[in-house]
């Protein structure tokens, strides 16, 4: 165990999130997503609500500020967006207009090009979102 990380944050994770340049994206998903049908790592995190996860992956990497959108999410079918993604949207910790949404297979075609994919234990629908890593700064 580390301190000042994240318990949940193994440490494969760790190294595969280590290994994302500034503009990887990540996938962190909810239990039903197909995560294994792209041929990236995936790291099973099966006790864990995607929120959870989403809250300590952010405690290691920055988003992306230099593109439109730093967090994408699939565009639920109901009217309003779901309860999960409101807490995906503030465990991110990005401004609102850093929030993207997709259609469904457009989100699945863009969450085709991840370098990895976190797939959580969350059961809700809509409980996935699409992170990009932005640049990590050193204070040294």
């Amino acid at each position: 165990m580390l301190t000042g990380i994240d318990p949940i944050l193994t440490g494969r994770l760790l190294d595969e999130l280590d290994r994302l340049g500034h503009g990887d994206e990540l996938v962190i998903a909810d239990a039903n997503y197909p995560a294994h049908s792209i041929g990236v790592p995936v790291i099973e995190l099966p006790l864990i609500d995607s929120p959870r996860v989403t809250k300590a992956i952010r405690s290691v990497i920055p988003p992306d500020d230099y593109e439109a959108e730093s967090v994408l999410l699939m565009t639920s079918e109901d009217a309003e967006r779901p309860d999960v993604q409101h807490q995906l949207i503030a465990a991110a910790a990005v401004a609102p207009d850093r929030v993207g949404e997709l259609e469904r297979f457009a989100f699945y075609e863009r969450a085709n090009t991840a370098r990895l994919v976190i797939r959580t234990g969350e059961p809700r629908s809509y409980g996935n979102l699409i992170l990009r890593k932005g640049i990590v700064r050193w204070n040294g």
